[in-house]
């Protein structure tokens, strides 16, 4: 069981590399984009062209590259009101039924996203002012849905074979056991 948790560990840093190349470079992009932008309106009384669609298409690849990310470092949005007043085994058996469908929800949405994204191949479809194919900057969404699926089954299969709770491959769980005030609101 070792060799496979360090097998997954070393795909989970492979993969955490290419998404923050992928994140910080279009990060990158759009804040030199930006800046450029408003250099050349103030100074010079002209935009970069096509300015508008190249950050709409760059907040596009950051959206959807950071959804495994934010799995990753265990910064997604849960609603855990439930799970909070859980403990121990419970608690860890929530986590893993949670992250177990959260991930096949995201294997869904990355083969409904890559049918998406053949339909604007197929149909030839490109952005108005560059005429950029759409399905090159789209194509994120299916691979940002596979890599978070993949991150949230990682997560499962931590918790299945660890004595801890991790709320990600990685991340251990920061919470301490439910506190127990006497039924008072601490007020």
């Amino acid at each position: 069981m070792g060799k496979v948790r360090m097998a997954l560990g070393m795909l989970d840093r492979g993969i955490e590399h290419i998404e923050e190349f992928i994140l910080g470079g279009a990060i990158l992009f759009l804040a030199g984009l930006l800046i450029l932008h408003v250099l050349g309106r103030q100074f010079l009384g002209i935009g970069v062209p096509g300015q508008v669609e190249l950050t709409q298409m760059a907040m596009v690849i950051i959206t959807f590259a950071g959804i495994g990310y934010g799995v990753r470092k265990a910064r997604h949005i849960s609603m855990s009101a439930f799970y909070d007043q859980l403990t121990g085994t419970r608690r860890k058996a929530l986590l893993v039924i949670i992250t177990l469908v959260t991930g096949l929800m995201m294997f869904y949405l990355a083969w409904f996203a890559w049918g998406y994204v053949g339909s604007m191949y197929t149909r030839g479809r490109t952005s108005s002012a560059l005429d950029i194919p759409l399905w090159i900057p789209y194509a994120i969404a299916p691979i940002g849905f596979l890599l978070a699926g993949i991150q949230y089954w990682l997560t499962a299969f931590r918790n299945m074979t660890s004595r801890d709770i991790y709320r990600s491959f990685s991340e251990k769980e920061e919470y301490e056991e439910v506190p127990d005030n006497g039924g008072s609101s601490g007020i």
